[in-house]
This record gives structure tokens, C-alpha cells and sequence, in this order.
């Protein structure tokens, strides 16, 4: 079964009011489709989130004239090949080995966002192949797993009560989890609506937040005490983006509540220092954002071999079926609560995921389970 073509599908959805982090503002919902397809006619498709949309589709184009003719089942030789790409190599200026020069050292996060979408689209045609969901693949055997809504993004004229109502509508709907923006106003309006938020959603529902990496050391230890009193079961991304994992190791000794970290992590190298500094308690590779499923299951054994559970970000439909393969080493699968934030969602597959009682449930369609449809990739298609 050899890779014979790839296509790609960016699509774009304006969001209802813009929404912001303590990092950034969001004014659209955006996403890539990609789709192999193999010699003998089975199409597999990997979803990529990344900017810009058309410097990652051009990267997925390049590198499927590279990978044509390639085993399509052989994703580690297929990640390997285009991996090796971004380094020197003797003769690689020369062109050695009919491929190109070394790729550039700036385009790194886009080229390993493509990379993640052609490894996605491989696993999906690995279990086409075999007739079987790829967490049965990989030994797993239940259909469904722990998940959390995320929300509370910051909006113009929105009140303290606005969010927590949100949170509140979350844990209305089914979830025993929820995880909050914060760090976008300065530290005490932040815990008085972190106050607010956990009246709101009521003491045994989990309550996660996100910080988007606001601070310094320093700075972090007084957030998290300051937030302590409200049982805040992670600090997620806390530290500036500059800050290493012996920062985190500082950290994490003076802080009360346990740490999440890895969303933006390009490959399971930098992931390994972080988890074996000891400093995390969650990793949360993101497998449709930089290298795909190989990486993510590749940092999920050494998440396991050093008691770190993966809670891997967003991408129900991709990882789920990795928590599912690691029943014992994984805490939850990230969802969005409502559709301000999300706009696409799901809604390019027409028997995606479900979410009901606080779990995700996926099918046992093959593959990742991706059926299309192609109306809405249509309606939603970037130019």
C-alpha cells in the first residue's frame, strides 16, 4: 500500500464576538483538513491547527511529492524522513539523495505542523487498513474517556457573573471538570472572578485554569497561593514561554497546586525534560498542532514511565483514542464547552464524537472514525 497523493482543506469560521487569552485575541475558528490518499484507494484524514494556514498547506504539498511512493502503514520511516529534513546532513546543500536542502530554521513550527497532519492522516489509513478504531491498534478497550470544557474566554463588556454562568452551564450540561482563562486583568480581579467561578460550578466539580503564560517565577507563586483557597486542581502553561523546565522545578516546589504544561512543545524532546525535571503532574503534547499521533504517542510512554498523566490539548476525535490506549497514565481529553470559542467544532464529521456525562464517546468506525462531510468543509472552505 503505497502514499499516492495528498490534499489539504483549510477551512475558516468568523467567531460571534472576538475573544481573548492573556496572550491573544481570536476573531476566527480555524483549521486544516488533510487528506492521503494510498494506491489502492483508502483515503485517510489529519486535522492541523497552526498559522498561517497557507504556509502549513504549502509545507503538506511539498512534502507529499517527498513521500509519494512511500509504504503508507510505515508511518515512523514516513515521520523519520520528513523529521530528518530540518537538520544539516553531509551533502545536504548539494541536494543529496534527490531531496532538498536543510529546511529553514524559521518555518520550524509550520513544518512541524505539517508533519503532524500527514502522521494523523497515516494512522487513519493504518486502522482503514485493519478494519479497526486506532485505540484498539494501540490495545485500548473502552469508546469512551474523562473529558473537561474549557471556556471563560475573555469578551468586551462581559461581568464577573458572565463567566461564572458560563462555568455554571458547563457543569449544567454534564461535566464533572471545567477550566477557565485567566491572567488576562491584573491579579486581584483575577481571584475574585476565580471566587466567583467556583461558587458558580459548585465544590465537587474540578476547576482547572489556564494561564497562557503570564509570569515569572516569582510572580506565579503569588498567583497560586493567592488562588489555593478555591481548590484549583492545575496551573496550566503558568510561566513565560522563555522559562525552561528547571524554572518549573522552582515552581513547582513553592506552589500549592500542581502544574500542566506542553501544548506548544514542538517534539517529545523538549517534552522529555519537562516531564523528567519532575516539575509537571499533566502533560499536554498536542498531537494535531506539532508532529502528530507518532509524537504524541511517543511522549505518552515516557509521560507513563515517570507518573505524569497526558491530558492532551483539544482534538477529541484525535485523543481520545490515545487516552483510551493509556487507561492508567492519562487524566482527561480537552473539549470546548459551547461554540463561541469553537466555531467549526466537530462539524466536519457527520458521526464525530459525543459528549455526554462528562465523557467523550467515539465510535468503533475505523481509523480515527472520521466520516466527512464534505457540505460543510464546503460552506466553511478558506481561500
Amino acid at each position: 500500500m503505497k502514499i499516492e497523493s495528498i490534499a489539504v482543506h483549510p477551512l475558516s469560521a468568523t467567531t460571534a464576538v472576538p475573544l481573548s487569552t492573556a496572550h491573544e485575541t481570536f476573531r476566527t475558528s480555524h483549521f486544516i483538513l488533510v487528506e492521503v490518499t494510498t494506491d489502492d484507494g483508502i483515503k485517510g484524514y489529519g486535522k492541523v491547527h497552526g498559522e498561517p494556514m497557507k504556509t502549513i498547506c504549502d509545507w503538506i504539498l511539498k512534502f507529499g511529492d517527498i513521500i509519494k511512493g512511500m509504504d503508507a502503514l510505515g508511518h515512523a520511516e514516513v515521520w523519520e524522513k520528513l523529521f530528518l529534513l530540518t537538520c544539516p546532513r553531509p551533502g545536504g546543500l548539494q541536494g543529496s539523495g534527490g531531496l532538498p536542502p536543510p529546511l529553514p530554521r524559521s518555518a520550524r513550527p509550520q513544518i512541524m505542523a505539517a508533519i503532524a497532519g500527514i502522521d494523523i492522516a497515516l494512522w487513519d489509513i493504518k486502522g482503514k487498513a485493519a478494519n479497526l478504531p486506532v485505540y484498539k491498534l494501540l490495545g485500548g478497550a473502552r469508546k469512551s474517556f474523562f473529558t473537561y470544557a474549557t471556556g471563560s474566554y475573555y469578551r468586551d463588556n462581559a461581568t464577573i457573573e458572565t463567566y461564572a454562568n458560563e462555568m455554571a452551564s458547563f457543569v449544567a450540561n454534564g461535566y464533572r471538570a471545567v477550566k477557565a482563562k485567566c491572567c488576562w486583568a491584573d491579579m486581584g480581579e483575577e481571584v475574585e472572578r476565580i471566587a466567583a467561578i467556583r461558587e458558580a460550578i459548585g465544590k465537587d466539580t474540578l476547576f482547572m485554569l489556564d494561564m497562557n503564560a503570564p509570569y515569572d517565577v516569582e510572580e506565579c507563586i503569588r498567583f497560586a497561593h493567592a488562588v489555593a483557597p478555591y481548590d484549583i486542581f492545575w496551573l496550566e502553561e503558568p510561566l513565560h514561554w522563555y522559562l525552561q523546565p528547571s524554572d518549573y522545578v522552582k515552581l513547582a516546589a513553592a506552589s500549592p497546586i500542581p502544574l500542566a504544561h506542553g501544548e506548544r512543545e514542538l517534539t517529545r524532546f523538549t517534552m522529555r525534560d519537562f516531564i523528567t525535571s519532575g516539575a509537571l503532574r499533566f502533560a499536554q503534547f498536542d498531537s494535531t498542532r506539532y508532529a502528530g499521533f507518532t509524537e504524541g504517542l511517543r511522549v505518552a510512554h515516557v509521560a507513563e514511565q515517570f507518573n505524569v498523566r497526558i491530558a492532551p490539548h483539544l482534538s477529541p476525535e484525535i485523543h481520545t483514542h490515545l487516552c483510551v490506549a493509556f487507561p492508567s497514565a492519562s487524566f482527561a481529553v480537552e473539549t470546548i464547552g459551547n461554540k463561541v470559542r469553537d466555531v467549526l467544532g466537530l462539524g466536519i464529521y457527520k458521526n464525530g464524537p459525543q459528549v455526554k456525562n462528562g465523557e467523550v464517546h467515539i465510535t468503533d468506525a475505523p481509523g480515527f472514525g472520521m466520516e466527512i462531510d464534505w457540505d460543510f468543509v464546503n460552506q466553511y472552505r478558506a481561500q
